[in-house]
């Protein structure tokens, strides 16, 4: 392949991380680092940015595992360079093959990219390994998050508690790292720091739950996500596990049948559908999403002894649109 294929690749690469989402890591980053500080500092955007390269390297990951093609509307990564091979017509590898390949190593490549941002001149050498240590954690705990995730699908029964374990490695760890990355950078107390983490593990804890919701009752055109995605792929999501407990009898037991199949079909999609919503799990779940989201907000009203009031309002609001998206 030519250098020309170099080009291309890290071309993708720039349009994939530009294709969209809500930035949430690196601005929690910005304003950890702003309201403790208490100044608006520039130096902090370049280490913001380590953690959303390392949240993109996880979904381009993800989406191979899951085989989803589409991710925010757009082209998943791996799905760009299958729709590549086609285009260039190459006759080695298959182009589904082709594909997965280069998103193995797209997730690679952007997970050490994100590395990069802790290696700057603007902060202490200390400080920037405190990070690169935090970057460690979360994406250990992300690989943890995932491997649960892999070992419930496999297993009939599951509990809520297991389920929130699961989130809170996979997608509260990116989350409480980017927030903790920006208090190493302001230099905070230790003692403030279980009230940061309480807030940033939470949050990704309402954000999943919100996200099952969403991904299978969800407007399609705001979200951007097929509403069977999670169904067909009998992913282990807050909803089917509250449905599996509250069910009984022959109704759990046509639940736990239907997910047992290989393939899943519009019909059965449908069934597990009218299931869940008389096992009325979307309110039961968002009563799990607000005793997290009470918590949280614990946690932020001690940390306002330290943080500057318009972030201390910034986070205030970013928990309750997390709690409240629609998309």
């Amino acid at each position: 392949m030519s250098h020309n294929f170099l080009k291309d690749y890290y071309s993708e690469i720039k349009d994939y991380m530009l294709a969209g989402g809500k930035r949430i890591r690196p601005l929690l980053t910005i304003a950890t680092y702003n309201g403790i500080s208490h100044k608006v500092a520039e130096e902090i955007v370049h280490p913001s940015v380590g953690i959303e390269f390392l949240h993109n390297a996880t979904l381009i990951h993800d989406d191979i595992i899951d085989k989803d093609d589409f991710r925010r509307g757009n082209p998943a990564f791996h799905y760009r360079f299958k729709q590549y091979h086609l285009k260039n017509q190459f006759t080695k590898f298959d182009a589904v093959d082709f594909g997965t390949s280069i998103g193995i190593i797209g997730g690679d490549t952007t997970f050490i990219m994100g590395a990069e941002a802790y290696f700057n001149e603007d902060f202490s050498r200390d400080l920037n390994l405190n990070s690169i240590r935090y970057y460690r954690q979360a994406f250990t705990e992300v690989i943890h998050g995932v491997l649960i995730e892999f070992d419930m699908v496999n297993r009939k029964s599951q509990s809520i508690d297991e389920y929130i374990k699961m989130v809170s490695l996979k997608t509260g760890a990116l989350i409480e790292k980017a927030i903790l990355i920006g208090a190493n950078y302001a230099q905070v107390g230790k003692e403030f720091i279980p009230y940061l983490s309480t807030y940033g593990i939470n949050l990704g804890i309402i954000f999943q739950i919100i996200d099952d919701i969403l991904g299978t009752f969800g407007d399609e055109k705001i979200t951007g996500k097929p509403t069977d995605g999670d169904i067909r792929e009998g992913k282990r999501t807050s909803l089917l596990i509250e449905a599996i407990n509250t069910l009984e009898g022959t109704k759990q037991e046509e639940l736990i049948n239907l997910f047992s199949k290989t393939e899943i079909d519009a019909e059965d999609i449908e069934q597990v559908k009218e299931l869940f919503i008389e096992a009325d799990v979307v309110n039961t779940c968002k009563s799990i999403a607000t005793t997290y989201y009470n918590e949280a907000s614990e946690s932020l009203e001690k940390l306002k002894q330290i943080l500057n009031e318009s972030e201390a309002e910034f986070f205030e609001n970013l928990l309750k649109f997390v709690l409240e998206r629609k998309f």
